[in-house]
């Protein structure tokens, strides 16, 4: 697994970085990575005590939070509503105002599913 932006450096190469004698410049240079990594990893060493990563956390709450029974209950009420329209009732409803692309992951946390069984029949596999 390659490592992306926001996500957390691996325990070992943190050991290494706190364990490194030296300037904050020369840990990070000789380790690769950033002045502040090793300045931030230092300093919460230091003031709790603690070796390990924190815990990464979002603390933006979600735009559909709270609604999830009344939603559950729409789509169950309406199953064949599209997601504008399911967007129009939570603004009118709730006073909600979301996109398609929240609705459609909120939905899809939710385990519920829109899709519709086709309106044409089954192609047949025999040649007519």
């Amino acid at each position: 697994m390659a490592w992306h932006t926001g996500q957390a450096y691996g325990q070992d190469l943190r050991d290494r970085v706190l364990g490194a004698e030296g300037t904050i410049r020369e840990v990070a240079e000789r380790f690769a990575v950033s002045d502040s990594y090793v300045a931030r990893a230092r300093s919460r060493c230091r003031r709790l005590g603690q070796v390990s990563a924190g815990v990464q956390c979002n603390h933006v709450p979600l735009r559909l939070a709270g609604l999830e029974t009344a939603l559950t209950a729409q789509v169950q009420a309406q199953a064949d509503q599209t997601l504008a329209q399911l967007c129009a009732w939570a603004e009118h409803e709730h006073g909600a105002r979301v996109g398609v692309t929240t609705m459609w992951k909120t939905l899809e946390r939710l385990g519920l599913s829109l899709k519709k069984s086709p309106c044409t029949p089954a192609s047949k596999s025999a040649r007519m």
